[in-house]
């Protein structure tokens, strides 16, 4: 029987994202496989974190490329990044939270090119005169994965709606770093 590799890793990061500790048999069974068949593909929980996180990587770079963040202004690349981050929000969530488990320079790098790709929309933004100034892209960036992460957690528990969870990040995130006329 094949192994859906990436049916695992999405599972895995769904389980994990709402408690780290969870047990790799109920991964295993959540994922549709026994436990020694996902030690067989990850060889202990380590592994499988590592996969996961080099997964989420991958999924986020095709997410950033499909949203097309040179394109129109930044509040727009913002609302298509959002959008196309929607799908992968559980394995982001997880790797938001987790992205400091290991230290290794392929997967740091990988985390490096996000944030600098995110960050760089949000300075866009700020130098276009539309997002705040006050708020450092740095920051921006983390609220953006935190708002990411939180969403895919409320929408697992059946808190939010899966079609509704685009709309309430963009709203919420531009309504907080939109720059007001008004003096």
């Amino acid at each position: 029987m094949a192994v859906d590799r990436e049916r695992v890793l999405k599972e895995a990061a769904a389980l994990l994202t709402r408690r780290a500790s969870t047990p790799m048999d109920e991964i295993a069974r959540a994922a549709g496989i026994s436990r020694a068949t996902l030690h067989r593909h990850f060889a202990g929980r380590d592994a499988l974190i590592r996969a996961l996180e080099e997964h989420g990587i991958a999924q986020f770079v095709q997410a950033m490329d499909a949203a097309r963040l040179e394109e129109g202004d930044a509040a727009e690349a913002l609302r298509r990044l959002i959008a196309e981050a929607e799908p992968v929000a559980a394995v982001l969530a997880f790797l938001f939270t987790e992205n400091q488990l290991f230290e290794n320079g392929e997967i740091n790098a990988g985390w490096a090119e996000l944030d600098a790709r995110i960050s760089a929309l949000f300075r866009r933004g700020q130098e276009e005169g539309d997002f705040r100034i006050d708020l450092s892209a740095a920051w921006l960036t983390e609220a953006f994965y935190g708002l990411i992460g939180a969403g895919a957690y409320a929408v697992h528990e059946g808190r939010v709606a899966r079609n509704d969870l685009t709309h309430s990040i963009v709203e919420l995130l531009l309504g907080g770093i939109r720059r007001s006329m008004e003096k």
